[in-house]
């Protein structure tokens, strides 16, 4: 059987990834009864970090440890990886070693090599094209509060990066309507939005692009390596803020999403992420669950 990895959304069917959020939501419920539950008793999870987080790595290490393995963390100061060897050679040695990997770095390219040359799973933790993991937490939330998904309205608002594209993905994947808010030179991959021009749209104005909506997600308006251009930023993504005032235009049923962390009183105003209509804190925790339905799926 061919190794299956998760460099994106696409990677799995629809029904995998209805059947992945169903698992979740019960792998949740089972923690929250403290059942013992190990299907990965003694297998090893390498986390290969070039861009650091708090939520990815903490999700993914209990997660591993909750289901009965272990996971290894590895910057490029620790590794091979940050003193030249060819990507290519790191996955071949792992693949002997661990039982699956977990990649969070800057180019896409990366994650597609290493999986192009490992014998064992590789998961896509970030890459400055796509989040799918984090999408999978959101798509978990949504389903927890209001059930499926599929012919809803989403807006996406502020820069078209690697977590408007994974939106995108999304909308294909769980047949939802997409509409996307973004300052001009700042859109999400042109060849990504025509693949998907069937349900994926570019609303300039914010306030039209959230009427009706019953998801709204946003992002910071700098991420990691963007630091530079950070005040150029604020000055053009300021109408793109998410208040109170524009999820009023929305549907009444919305809900707010943010991947975290936010910057309050940037991307969104300093009351939304306490809004009653904000999932923000299950949707972190989701990371979790979303995951080890993942790793399961993936390792066991």
């Amino acid at each position: 059987m061919a190794t299956r990895h998760f460099l994106s959304l696409l990677d799995l069917t629809p029904a995998e990834l209805r059947q992945l959020i169903d698992r979740a939501i019960e792998l949740k419920a089972m923690q929250q009864r403290h059942e013992v539950h190990e299907p990965l008793k003694n297998r090893v999870l390498a986390m290969i970090f070039e861009k650091s987080s708090t939520r990815t790595r903490v999700s993914f290490e209990a997660g591993m440890t909750q289901l009965g393995g272990s996971a290894l963390f590895l910057s490029p100061r620790d590794t091979q990886l940050g003193r030249g060897e060819p990507i290519e050679d790191s996955a071949r040695v792992l693949s002997k070693m661990v039982d699956g990997v977990m990649i969070r770095t800057f180019e896409h390219s990366k994650v597609e090599t290493f999986a192009a040359h490992s014998d064992i799973p590789v998961i896509n933790a970030l890459t400055d094209f796509n989040h799918p993991c984090q999408l999978l937490a959101d798509m978990q939330a949504y389903h927890e509060v209001r059930g499926s998904i599929q012919g809803k309205t989403v807006t996406w608002i502020g820069d078209g990066n690697n977590m408007c594209h994974s939106y995108i993905n999304a909308a294909r994947q769980w047949d939802f309507e997409l509409r996307i808010a973004c300052p001009d030179g700042y859109e999400p991959d042109a060849d990504l939005v025509a693949k998907n021009s069937d349900r994926v749209s570019m609303v300039r104005n914010p306030k039209e692009a959230v009427a009706g909506a019953h998801l709204v997600a946003t992002d910071v308006w700098a991420s990691m390596g963007q630091e530079e251009e950070a005040a150029d930023r604020m000055k053009v993504f300021a109408p793109y803020q998410v208040s109170r005032q524009l999820l009023d235009l929305a549907s009444p049923e919305v809900l707010f999403m943010h991947c975290l962390p936010a910057h309050r009183g940037e991307e969104v105003s300093h009351d939304v992420l306490d809004d009653s209509r904000s999932v923000v804190w299950e949707e972190a925790g989701n990371r979790l669950h979303a995951q080890k339905a993942l790793l399961e799926f993936l390792l066991a």
